[in-house]
């Protein structure tokens, strides 16, 4: 295990503070096949997406599955990790506003599933340094990383100094980003100091996912995760390769509200409370959602694809009407809403979902298929498998995180990875 900073306990309470879920004294059943409906014009229109097809038979238990979490190497406030085209590096987000490289060895004559005889080593060198244009109290700060299909731009989601949420383009210069070419992508004002998402996906259709939290404050009291027309609450679709007259992205065809109408172009789903975080199948195209929920129950939802793609088009996930499957405040499911194919209560010690990755890596066969997640404050992490949108089980999987859970990771292998309050990156390897 290598390591380029020492955090102190202290220090990383504050990404901690990203997850919680509990913002006031709020409190808040149904169930249908997950992902089944979707809006694919305004609020009141409906559309069925067939599921993409399945990808091969796998588990359909996880009993007696164990994995391990094996530290490979540690930084300061891990919150994202992600791969880059043409290389087997890891570049890490800290909440601090830093980038780092995890420089990736695989060694020759290595075990068959990838794992074996690989070594991590963190640059001294950072890919990018925000540091003075963040503030990393609470839950702001660098919130999220992607890169485009080609690796050769980096994407970030920050909060800036006043609070406010920045998408931003850098080319990258060899392996680090370049700060001088930046292009501003999206600028999104926050009427409080919380629930700003930051989750950047590249989708298997090759544009850029955003995930933003519903602005902030107890109960979302400004309604924005059921206003169509505001990009709070919502995960997005851009094109980010190209621009218009108006705005420094294009708008993909395909986006339920692309014309205006019924809502904002830029908006994929909504419905969302703090989607921290979400994720493509890479075998299916299947989008899965760990949503933060309120006082007593947190979410997982799964969007299927249509043929690998389309998956969540114009899907309404029913935040703040519906916390989990459970009526908020006096809501009611809305129609047309799509409810999650798992919650849980805020029982033993959970306090905020860790969205994670549909398991596709090599190392562990009895995991194929299956999706991991966690808790921030329990760290355990867990496994749920579904077919045709139905959970099949859905369990612990025996290890747990030395302290917070803040994030998961994939590498380009399908190999998953796990980040915690401790600034560890931890390798998931069976046990």
């Amino acid at each position: 295990m290598t390591t380029r900073h020492t955090t102190s306990f202290a220090a990383v309470v504050l990404a901690g503070l990203l997850l919680v879920a509990a913002c006031g004294p709020d409190s808040a059943g149904r169930h249908r096949a997950a992902g089944t409906a979707t809006n694919t014009s305004a609020p009141t229109g409906t559309a069925t997406i067939p599921g993409a097809a399945d990808p091969g038979p796998g588990p359909t238990s996880l009993a007696g599955v164990a994995i391990r979490l094996d530290p490979v190497a540690t930084v300061s406030q891990p919150v994202a990790l992600v791969p880059r085209a043409g290389t087997d590096d890891l570049y890490v987000a800290e909440q601090n506003g830093k980038v780092d490289i995890v420089r990736v060895s695989r060694a020759s004559g290595g075990s068959t599933n990838g794992l074996a005889r690989t070594t991590y080593r963190v640059d001294p060198s950072l890919a990018l340094d925000l540091s003075d244009q963040t503030k990393s109290d609470g839950e702001r700060g660098l919130l999220g990383i992607a890169f485009s299909a080609d690796g050769q731009t980096l994407y970030a989601d920050y909060t800036d100094r006043d609070g406010n949420s920045r998408v931003v383009s850098y080319p990258m210069d060899g392996d680090r980003a370049d700060t001088s070419n930046q292009r501003g992508l999206i600028f999104q004002t926050h009427p409080f100091p919380n629930h700003n998402g930051g989750n950047l996906v590249l989708g298997p259709d090759g544009d850029l996912y955003i995930g933003f939290g519903d602005g902030g404050g107890s109960g979302d009291p400004n309604g924005n995760g059921q206003n169509t027309h505001t990009l709070l609450g919502k995960i997005l679709r851009i094109d980010p390769t190209r621009s218009t007259t108006d705005q420094p992205y294009a708008i993909p065809t395909g986006n339920p509200f692309a014309d205006g109408v019924g809502g904002s172009p830029e908006v994929w789903l909504y419905g969302v409370r703090n989607p921290w975080r979400f994720s493509f199948d890479r075998a299916s195209g299947d989008l899965w959602v760990g949503d933060v929920g309120q006082d007593q129950y947190e979410e997982v939802d799964l969007l299927r694809s249509a043929g690998g793609v389309d998956a969540g088009r114009g899907i309404n996930l029913e935040w703040n009407l519906m916390e989990g499957t459970h009526a908020f405040q006096g809501g009611a499911a809305p129609e047309h809403g799509v409810p999650p194919i798992f919650d849980y209560a805020h029982d033993g010690g959970n306090c905020a979902i860790i969205g994670g990755f549909v398991y596709r890596g090599r190392a562990i066969p009895a995991l194929q298929g299956a999706y991991l997640f966690g808790d921030y404050c329990v760290g355990e992490l867990r496994g749920l498998l579904q077919r045709n949108g139905t959970k099949l089980d859905e369990r612990s999987l025996g290890a747990t995180t030395g302290q917070g859970l803040t994030a998961f990771g994939q590498d380009n292998e399908g190999e998953l990875y796990a980040l915690d309050a401790a600034g560890q990156i931890l390798r998931i390897e069976p046990n």
